[in-house]
Formats: C-alpha cells, sequence, structure tokens
C-alpha cells in the first residue's frame, strides 16, 4: 500500500518527468536566446489589473535604468498580455521578452533553461541509473552463479572500485577524457563515468542473492528438469533480486542528478551554452551574483525537488503504535 509521502513523491517525480518532456512547448522563450541589455533582468511577474481595472494576465516589459548598477524599471504604460498557444508555446508574451524567473548574466531566461535542463539532468541520471543496474546486476548474477576463480575476479574488481571515493572517480574519469566534446558526447560520457563508478553498488547484493537461491529446490528442479544455466539464471535467479535493483534504483536516480550538477559545476560536464541544472548553477557561484541576482538559484530547488520527490518514493509506511 502507498503511503501518502509516496503519492507525493510520486506526484512531484512524475511533475518533474513532465516538465521535461514537455520543455520546448512549456518554457516561454529558447533556452539559448540572449538578451545583451537584459542581463540580470528582474523576474516580471504576471498582473491582472492595469490602472485600477481588471484585465486578462499580463506583464510589464523592463528596460534597463543603470548598466552598471544593474537597476531596471517597468515600462506600465505598455502592458503585454499573456498569449496562449501561439509560436508552438504554451505560454508567452511580445514583442518585449517575458522572464518569469528572471535573466541570466547573458540575458537568457532562466525559467526556459531550467525547464530545458531538466532533460538533461534527468535523462542522464535515469539512463546511468538503467545502465549501473543492467551492468551491475549483469556482473553479479555471473559471480553468485559461476563461482570460484570467477566470482574472485569479478568480486576483487569491485572491491577496488567501492574502496574509492565515489566523488574522485568521477572527476578523475571525467578529466581523463577530452574536455572539449558536444553536448550529445558529453552525455554519453557522464552516463558512462557514472556507470563505471557505481556498479559494484548493485552487483554486491545480486551476487549473495543469486548464490543463496542457486541451491534452492526450485533451482535444483528447473535443473534437473533440463534448463541450461542461462534460463535457470534468467527465469528464476535474477526474479529473486528483483527488490534489491528497484531500492538501488531509488538511491541511485538522486546520487546521479547530485552528480551531473556537481561535474557540470566543475566545468567537467556540460558546459555552455547547453542548459543543465549544473551548468546554470555555475552562474551563482559568486557571492555577488547571489546577493544582486538571487533568482540565479533556482536550479538548485529543481534539483532539491527532484532528490526529496525520489526520497518520498523509498520511504515505508511508519508502523502506528
Amino acid at each position: 500500500m502507498t503511503t501518502r509521502a509516496q503519492r507525493l513523491g510520486l506526484g512531484l517525480l512524475g511533475f518533474l518527468v513532465v516538465v521535461a518532456i514537455g520543455a520546448p512547448v512549456l518554457a516561454p522563450n529558447s533556452p539559448s536566446t540572449q538578451h545583451a541589455d537584459l542581463a540580470y533582468a528582474p523576474p516580471m511577474r504576471v498582473r491582472l489589473i492595469h490602472d485600477g481595472r481588471v484585465h486578462r494576465p499580463f506583464v510589464y516589459p523592463v528596460h534597463v535604468v543603470d548598466r552598471l548598477e544593474r537597476r531596471f524599471a517597468l515600462e506600465t504604460g505598455t502592458p503585454q498580455p499573456i498569449r496562449l498557444l501561439e509560436g508552438g508555446r504554451l505560454f508567452s508574451a511580445g514583442p518585449s521578452p517575458w522572464f518569469p524567473l528572471g535573466a541570466d548574466p547573458l540575458g537568457r531566461d532562466v525559467l526556459s533553461r531550467i525547464l530545458h535542463g531538466a532533460r538533461l539532468s534527468l535523462s542522464v541520471a535515469a539512463l546511468a541509473a538503467l545502465a549501473t543496474l543492467l551492468a551491475g546486476g549483469l556482473a553479479g548474477a555471473v559471480a553468485g552463479y559461476a563461482g570460484v576463480w570467477l566470482d574472485r575476479a569479478i568480486m576483487a574488481i569491485s572491491d577496488v572500485i567501492v574502496i574509492l571515493p565515489v566523488a574522485y572517480v568521477h572527476v578523475t574519469l571525467r578529466a581523463a577524457m577530452p574536455l572539449h566534446l558536444t553536448t550529445g558526447a558529453v552525455f554519453w560520457t557522464m552516463v558512462m563515468v557514472l556507470a563505471a563508478a557505481t556498479w559494484p553498488l548493485p552487483a554486491r547484493g545480486v551476487r549473495a542473492i543469486v548464490a543463496a537461491e542457486r541451491n534452492q529446490a526450485y533451482a535444483e528442479a528447473a535443473y534437473a528438469a533440463g534448463a541450461g544455466p542461462l534460463r535457470i539464471l534468467l527465469r528464476h535467479l535474477l526474479p529473486a533480486a528483483r527488490g534489491h535493483l528497484a531500492t538501488q534504483a531509488f538511491l541511485l536516480f538522486p546520487a546521479y542528478i547530485l552528480a551531473e550538477a556537481t561535474l557540470s559545476f566543475l566545468g567537467l560536464g556540460f558546459a555552455e551554452p547547453a542548459a543543465s541544472w549544473g551548468v546554470m548553477l555555475h552562474d551563482s557561484a559568486r557571492v555577488a551574483a547571489i546577493v544582486e541576482a538571487p533568482w540565479l538559484l533556482t536550479p538548485a530547488m529543481a534539483v532539491v525537488a527532484a532528490v526529496f520527490a525520489t526520497h518520498l518514493l523509498t520511504r515505508a509506511e511508519s508502523p502506528k503504535s
């Protein structure tokens, strides 16, 4: 039975997935369009009242007053109505740019970059978790079923990887590769790097489960009936490890979201002009930027939301006293 916390987590995570999929339609602007005159422009909130009368939702455009002091003023005489389903976007306002969550140092819409960044950050985490489970599950199954020297070899390799600090393994593996890669190349490189550094985590659990289950009566009966080793492994033994693999998936997914943000923040992951949550957080690294443009921290809220949603999904219902 799912708990209220799990339903909340599922809803929040589902919302993030829908946002990532629908980013091209939901984003009010292109994530790469720059407006040099509106660098660090403040958020432009939606309004309903103009000249004391109620209007359809609109925004006031902004213009720069002092570029050095980054002071902006609202053009209250020219309200821009929010338009629906125009130009292939769900919400838009024109002709001046509309920044619901403000603009970054290059005058790009922060909200649009967050929405598009969800596609990269969540996709990397999901595919890296899947690759880790496949690699770790396969290695653990072979080690647990074959035993003897093959078991020792696989576990010895996993022991070496496990004792290494995971963060340093990520940074070292990524730093060993060329820094200047296309966004697609960086995407698949990060997936492989994350999976290569953490596959022993599910492998050790799968190995223990398979090693214990292979001597059970149902496995012996399948062997006596003429089933081959591959069929016994895939059909009878690995299903016993589904719970362990599911638990590992919920632990790895948020960890990989944080890993992508960390690597991109350090310049070892995605880079400009790609939009990912880690790349966006790089703009808020300076204390002055946080003070003058706190909306640059909104990608951190997206990361926290994704991690928190996954945490809620793993919560079990506490017994009532």
